[in-house]
């Protein structure tokens, strides 16, 4: 759901470690995670994009039923984030991992349980998305507290380098795959599909042999002040206030434009939902690039810059979109300038932003930093959310595109000013 790398570590042997990126694919325990994760990510995609298809099509669902459904998913990590961060930061984190994935099993598989005995309702499905998106927020702060544990900290860059390449091919795919198991074989298939994917992501985990240290030993504390100890932990540093502001930031510019670009794609450019599909899929190709490219970028950019100019990059592409004028050749290629451009930078961005949290954050505290940041970007997104919607109604969509762009990249000028370099 979202760093440095390498060149934060300045000592005389980071070239010899930069020049060997496949040592990774020699750690058993890493492949086990890797392996399982992709399987599970494609299973994830497949499985969000079948509900949306399970509620139109097999309950007939209603815009304001479709509205509801995606207050039941987001509506968890507005409430849970900031108390996931102190569960993880108390627990061993592997464990947790695969309680989530365990839940996430069971509730996706009563849909077309459901289903086959003819009692599926679109109460059940809120029920699932409701669970299933609080499973997801214990699982996706376990997983990247665990990660640095489980690579070390001085190979986390190339961990989570390949890790989004993953998760951007599977993007790419998954929403394919879906439109064809639902097409062929229903909804409520399709998303057993993602249910039994987590079965091979309880079986890796369960397979990795490395025992988890357990967390430091604290003292008897109240929740509200441990939420505090990870906030506090963001504010003392300033490089990862620097790096949250700007996250911030970013993701009011990510909520405006996200409320308003199909509006404006469809309604005033006149794209049908086909070509803009497949203009979409040269974002998850982009994405991939982007990850594979993100440790080389920030290790000779060093990470400040790097994620300066994948802000930068990213609001970039948002700014072309505001170019277009209706649906000729000139604005199917400055849409798709905007996936390859956008897409590549951000990714570039996030990996550099996510590596650099994982490795100067506190360790005993680096769930609830991580979750506290994470709290931070979904209430901003939100607020993003709704000013586009004022927006978009008083000045139009064009100039609201804009300036969710602009917001991007001054996420950029942020982390400029703050000199974020090797320690």
């Amino acid at each position: 759901m979202d760093g440095d790398n390498s060149a934060l570590d300045n000592t005389p042997d980071l070239p010899v470690k930069a020049a060997r990126p496949e040592s990774l694919f020699r750690h058993s325990d890493f492949m086990k995670l890797w392996t399982g994760e992709t399987i599970s990510q494609f299973g994830s995609v497949i499985g969000g994009v079948s509900i949306s298809f399970l509620a139109v099509i097999a309950l007939h669902a209603t815009p304001g039923q479709m509205g509801a459904l995606t207050v039941w998913r987001t509506v968890p990590a507005l409430l849970f984030s900031p108390f996931a961060g102190v569960w993880v930061d108390r627990l061993r984190r592997r464990p947790l991992m695969i309680a989530a994935d365990i839940a996430n099993m069971v509730l996706l598989g009563s849909i077309p349980l459901a289903a086959a005995l003819g009692s599926l309702r679109i109460e059940q499905v809120y029920i699932v998305s409701f669970t299933t998106a609080l499973a997801d927020i214990v699982f996706g702060v376990s997983y990247h507290t665990y990660l640095p544990s489980l690579v070390g900290r001085d190979r986390i860059a190339r961990a989570n380098s390949i890790l989004t390449a993953t998760e951007a091919a599977a993007e790419t795919g998954g929403f394919a795959i879906a439109g064809w198991l639902v097409q062929w074989f229903t909804a409520p298939i399709a998303i057993l599909v993602d249910a039994i994917s987590y079965v091979f992501s309880i079986l890796f985990l369960l397979l990795i042999g490395k025992r988890e240290d357990p967390p430091p030993p604290r003292g008897a504390s109240h929740i509200k002040h441990e939420i505090h100890d990870g906030a506090r932990a963001i504010i003392e540093d300033r490089r990862l206030l620097a790096v949250a502001s700007a996250a911030t930031v970013v993701a009011i510019g990510q909520g405006i434009f996200g409320t308003v670009y199909a509006l404006f794609f469809i309604n005033e450019l006149g794209f049908t939902p086909g070509p803009l599909g497949v203009i979409y899929a040269t974002g998850g190709a982009a994405s991939f690039l982007g990850a594979a490219v993100s440790v080389r970028a920030a290790e000779r950019m060093g990470p400040g810059s790097a994620m300066t100019c994948g802000l930068l990059g990213w609001g970039m592409g948002y700014a072309l979109v505001s170019f277009a004028h209706g649906s000729a050749a000139i604005s199917i290629g400055l849409l798709v300038a905007q996936q390859l451009i956008g897409d590549f930078w951000g990714t570039i961005y996030s990996v550099t932003y996510l590596t650099l949290v994982q490795q100067i954050a506190p360790q005993k505290k680096l769930g609830r930093v991580l979750a506290s940041i994470r709290f931070l970007g979904l209430c901003a997104r939100l607020a993003g959310a709704g000013l586009g919607a004022l927006l978009g109604a008083a000045i139009g969509l064009r100039y609201v595109i804009a300036i969710g762009a602009i917001l991007v990249m001054c996420g950029g000028v942020l982390i400029f000013f703050a000199r974020i370099e090797p320690d």
